[in-house]
């Protein structure tokens, strides 16, 4: 059953999906672990751990380059890969699925095969202040080779994209316009949409930040109607090392090659290379075959669960946490729009967000403290960092209370 049409479980049994998940178990500093870090990569169930140690031990071989059984058994898995990603996000074919190393090499090679190549002096790409550094400076770097520049849409207080100043801002010169789906900082949902209506009426392609949005929610990128779709496999329950850049198969047919080498070439001759057909023209080298075989596994196990009983689970947790959150003194909370998934930034008053870190491992508690590679977040709130609880579907109620129990203990630790 497909994970979008999946149905709600009268109950969801939490205890037995955690049961799932062998690194949940452990402890840290003799204190059971209460992992909150799933914005910057989620745990791997069982099964996805069983996919990589299988391929390894039955399947082990190169792709796409013999014709022997384990060479055919290890193409079959990893393209296999891309058929269910491709299915995941409603892509309209699987050709239109460029398998990458994560969103930030997707990134990359819109930037230098795509952008590049059609901008000039005078010209420009839209982006927002909330972005991930990985929708920044790509388009800074090429910004820099062609003259162009680079803009940021504005946002308000509460964390949410001023859509209108947005859709204001595609002028004429804009040659890409970029936005996350969702923010790795506030977890604002941003009106994608939206934002891809009026950049089609501009005919301005739009590419969608979408690392923190296919964890929580279906994709579907012809409903969104963009032109370009980045996800990175880590946290989306999968292995490091994978991801994927979705694009329009005509964008895809009129770019040239970002990586060169094996295997996404028709023929080399020393008067010239003729290339293969996308997506393994983007496709050079020896790719993580066990890191999408574990990828195909991950998708299979949301395919199992469903993302209504995800979705409801996981704001659930928000809503909770957020609830208890406000209890403590002199918390500030960051990022509070209307529409969010499941990530509360925040600092307390008189505490270094990097102390209140340290302390909380101590306690079990994995949170992230930083920048969160979004510099230009942090000066647009005058912070030089925020603590960040990022939740998925295998979290509990139980553990929030846990870690306010926690943060209460180290907050009197640091006053």
């Amino acid at each position: 059953m497909n994970a979008q049409t999946q149905p709600l479980p009268t109950v969801f049994d939490v205890q037995r999906i955690r049961a799932d998940f062998p690194l949940l178990s452990r402890t840290v500093h003799d204190k059971p672990l209460i992992y909150f870090d799933n914005a910057n990569t989620s745990q791997k169930p069982e099964s996805v751990i069983a996919a990589v140690d299988n391929h390894y031990r039955e399947h082990n071989a190169n792709v796409s380059r013999a014709v022997h059984l384990l060479g055919e058994e290890a193409t079959a898995a990893y393209e296999g890969a891309r058929d269910k990603l491709a299915r995941f996000i409603n892509a309209t074919s699987r050709n239109e699925l460029v398998l990458t190393s994560g969103t930030t090499q997707a990134m990359n090679l819109v930037a230098y095969s795509y952008a590049l190549p059609r901008l000039k002096a005078g010209d420009a790409i839209l982006t927002t202040v909330m972005e991930h550094h990985a929708n920044i400076v790509p388009w800074q770097l090429v910004a820099a080779r062609s003259g162009a520049t680079v803009k940021a849409a504005p946002i308000n207080e509460r964390g949410e994209l001023i859509v209108e100043k947005y859709i204001e801002m595609l002028t004429p010169e804009v040659k890409l316009a970029c936005v996350t789906h969702v923010s790795n900082v506030l977890g604002t949902v941003n009106p994608v949409r939206e934002i891809a209506r009026e950049c089609r009426k501009r005919g301005i392609p739009l590419l969608v930040d979408g690392s923190q949005a296919v964890p929580h929610r279906p994709v579907d990128v012809q409903a969104l109607g963009c032109d370009f779709y980045a996800l990175t496999g880590h946290k989306m329950l999968g292995p490091t090392g994978t991801g994927a850049l979705w694009a329009r198969k005509e964008h895809l047919d009129a770019m040239p090659p970002f990586f060169g080498g094996g295997e996404m070439i028709r023929e080399v001759r020393f008067d010239g290379t003729t290339f293969a057909e996308p997506p393994h023209k983007f496709e050079a080298g020896t790719p993580n075959i066990a890191g999408f075989v574990g990828l195909g596994a991950a998708i299979d196990y949301y395919d199992s669960i469903g993302f209504d009983a995800i979705h409801a689970w996981e704001h659930q947790l928000l809503a909770y946490a957020t609830e208890r959150l406000r209890e403590i003194p002199g918390l500030r909370l960051f990022g509070e729009a209307q529409e969010k998934e499941p990530v509360i930034s925040f600092l307390i008053e008189g505490a270094q967000a990097t102390d209140l870190a340290t302390l909380l491992d101590l306690q079990g508690v994995a949170v992230r403290s930083g920048h969160h590679c979004a510099h230009p977040l942090m000066q647009f709130y005058n912070v030089p960092a925020t603590l960040r609880a990022s939740f998925a579907f295998y979290n509990t109620r139980e553990e929030i209370d846990a870690f306010v129990t926690a943060l209460l203990k180290v907050r009197k630790l640091l006053m």
